[in-house]
């Protein structure tokens, strides 16, 4: 029953910014890894950035240093800050998480995705 929705993409122009926002339906992210997630056109779909329910966080190389993960205090809301984007940022992103779910027995971990939301980078 846990839910993942984003929220926050759009178009905007290179050097621009956005804000994604990920709201799960309980406090999950206090105890769960989440990860945003990118898909672009013909394109496998790869990790941007990640964090564990401690706060330690990680972001693939062509991010580093213009994203920024982080949550929320009621562990609801995971965050996306991009800025400087660029044209090669185009792409779905996703938010991301595994949980422990007790339907159908035994219990088991699945993995959840949100709906993804459209990031277009362009002049």
């Amino acid at each position: 029953q846990v839910q993942l929705v984003e929220s926050g993409g759009g178009s905007v122009q290179p050097g621009g910014s956005l804000r994604l926002s990920c709201a799960a339906s309980g406090r999950i992210f206090g105890s769960n890894a989440m990860g945003w997630y990118r898909q672009a056109p013909g394109k496998q779909r790869e990790l941007v950035a990640g964090i564990a329910p401690g706060g330690s966080t990680n972001y693939a190389d062509s991010v580093k240093g213009r994203f920024t993960i982080f949550k929320d205090s009621a562990q609801t809301m995971v965050y996306l800050q991009m800025n400087s984007l660029k044209p090669e940022d185009t792409a779905v992103y996703y938010c991301h998480t595994k949980v422990v779910v007790a339907v159908p027995f035994p219990p088991r971990s699945v993995e959840v995705w949100g709906q993804g939301t459209q990031v277009t980078v362009s002049s």
